[in-house]
């Protein structure tokens, strides 16, 4: 219990590191583009070697394809209500709207960091309590995956004028559910057939597959310009080596 709440706390720190430098500076769109673009090539190889893998080898094909099903259904539902909540708005050429749509767009990164981070840092404790140690490909792809979520969010939430403290709130309440969620992992894993830890690591393999595309991928496309497929490429082979090396 002791090490999934120490290594729940290092995955999950990206968030409030990324809230951190969000709120102390303006950041490029290219830079945070980058960064995106190796997180998600990161996050792919862990959905391949990691959840899907481990899922098949827990519990075969139908609990994972189960949990797969349920984890995209899941997250496109959420991330649909979000973006509901985003375009609750008036005439979006007002200029007493734009810090509020500001907000709100942080307020929907955070919200989405929130969604994705819990399946994948449950995905963590349930590994550490089945003796297969950290994943370190997880661990890198979470980590940074999870930086240019929260500056961006961070950013957008300054813009808006709420102020350091508030923001820093949000974050780390984030940051402290997502790291928590790597000991309901390992708790887990203890008290539960290894068909519903299958599906757990499908339920995260699909909710991280469906941000992908309609959230990261898209981003680091427009923030990073055309080197973002080939930093893509690079993430993908660094994750990929960590978990063969595991």
């Amino acid at each position: 219990m002791t090490s999934a709440a120490l290594w729940g706390s290092v995955a999950a720190s990206s968030l409030l590191l990324g809230a951190i430098l969000g709120i102390l500076r303006q950041w490029p769109a290219k830079l945070i583009g980058t960064v995106l673009a190796f997180g998600g090539g990161a996050l792919i190889a862990s959905v391949s070697f990691e959840l899907a893998e481990e899922g098949l080898a827990t519990s075969g094909p139908v609990p994972l394809a189960t949990g797969l099903a349920a984890g995209a259904l899941t997250y496109y539902a959420a991330n649909r209500a979000v973006e509901h909540l985003g375009q609750r708005q008036a005439d979006p050429k007002a200029p007493h709207l734009q810090g509020r749509r500001r907000q709100q767009g942080g307020t929907s990164l955070a919200v989405g960091a929130f969604l994705d981070g819990i399946p994948e840092q449950a995905v963590l404790g349930i590994g550490l309590a089945a003796g297969q140690g950290v994943s370190a490909a997880l661990l890198v792809a979470i980590f940074v995956s999870n930086l240019p979520e929260a500056i961006g969010s961070a950013s957008d939430m300054r813009e808006s004028g709420a102020s350091r403290a508030s923001v820093l709130r949000i974050w780390l309440g984030v940051t402290f559910i997502c790291a928590l969620a790597t000991i309901g992992g390992y708790a887990l894993a203890d008290v539960v057939s290894t068909s519903v830890q299958g599906a757990v690591n499908g339920f995260a393999a699909g909710a991280l597959l469906v941000m992908l595309v309609d959230s990261l991928v898209p981003e680091a496309r427009e923030k990073g310009g055309e080197s973002a497929g080939l930093v893509t490429a690079l993430g993908f082979a660094l994750a990929a080596g960590l978990a063969l090396l595991s």
